[in-house]
């Protein structure tokens, strides 16, 4: 799902369309002529596509024997996806390589909150569901607030109900799917302290991730380039051994190796470890 513009500088975003439907010849040539106008290709994609469709881009990436496609799959709901791969177009305005810009999505995706309001728990496959909330799904009414990032959890709708927020500040997107409540719009959004809040279109992945039509789906994350770009540019640099390209983090995403293992700890300055937390602030705008 690409995101309306965050402001005037970020980067249309090019939806690839039936990739793993059309003629494979149709979809290398499309991409081999993203290639030549970009230089590189970054693909962001949720992880409830068919797996026909990571194939496809796999196949695509093999045959074009190229280490300019990085093939990014976040651990987010789609929404979290959709808002995660509209940062990156707005960091792509920078002046910031394609491999570090390529790997901070790793980076960003630390920031982002994800979560819906389901009408059903009884297909949520994705996030640790209780025998007792499964029997509760089958209850006329019932209601379950869902965090599924950054961490897990899990609560029957009620007055009492709450989700551990972000502990900066934050936007939030809200896309509305069979479901009507105003609990995210209202309770959510104002114990979350967001400083602002968009509607959207529920992405078309969102059903199938969350195992049920009858949702609201909601995303808190960073809007401010000068956030973001700050955020990219502190985290220490190094040169992939392998390609040569500048990433950020232990793994190129460009050829996917890895540093030659030295027998060390980890080294603190890796900002892309999961334990590393903004700071608190109020981004602008």
């Amino acid at each position: 799902m690409a995101l309306p513009p965050q402001d005037d500088r970020t980067v249309p975003a090019v939806v690839l369309h039936d990739v793993d439907r059309r003629p494979l010849d149709h979809v290398l040539s499309d991409i081999q002529v993203l290639l030549d106008q970009y230089g590189h290709l970054v693909v962001v994609y949720s992880g409830a596509v068919p797996p026909a469709v990571e194939r496809r881009l796999r196949t695509v990436r093999a045959l074009l024997e190229s280490d300019r496609i990085a093939l990014f799959r976040p651990d987010l709901p789609p929404l979290g996806v959709a808002v995660l791969a509209r940062q990156l177009r707005q960091l792509a305005s920078c002046d910031i390589s394609p491999g570090v810009l390529a790997s901070a999505g790793r980076l960003l995706t630390h920031y982002v909150h994800a979560g819906a309001l389901l009408g059903s728990v009884a297909r949520l496959d994705r996030i640790p569901v209780s025998l007792k909330s499964h029997a509760r799904s089958w209850v006329p009414g019932s209601q379950f607030a869902v965090l599924a990032h950054p961490e897990p959890q899990l609560v029957r709708l009620g007055p009492d109900a709450a989700l551990p927020g972000p502990e900066f500040g934050t936007w939030m997107l809200v896309g509305k799917g069979q479901l009507q409540s105003d609990w995210v719009t209202g309770t959510l959004a104002k114990s979350w302290n967001a400083q602002g809040l968009r509607e959207t279109v529920l992405p078309a992945e969102s059903a199938r991730w969350w195992g049920t039509g009858r949702l609201i789906e909601f995303a808190g994350f960073l809007p401010d380039l000068s956030v973001l770009y700050q955020l990219v540019t502190s985290v220490r640099r190094g040169v992939c051994h392998w390609c040569g390209i500048d990433v950020i983090g232990d793994r190129c995403v460009f050829c996917s190796a890895t540093p030659p293992d030295h027998g060390g700890p980890p080294d603190p300055r890796d900002h892309t470890r999961p334990e590393h937390r903004l700071e608190h602030r109020t981004p602008a705008g």
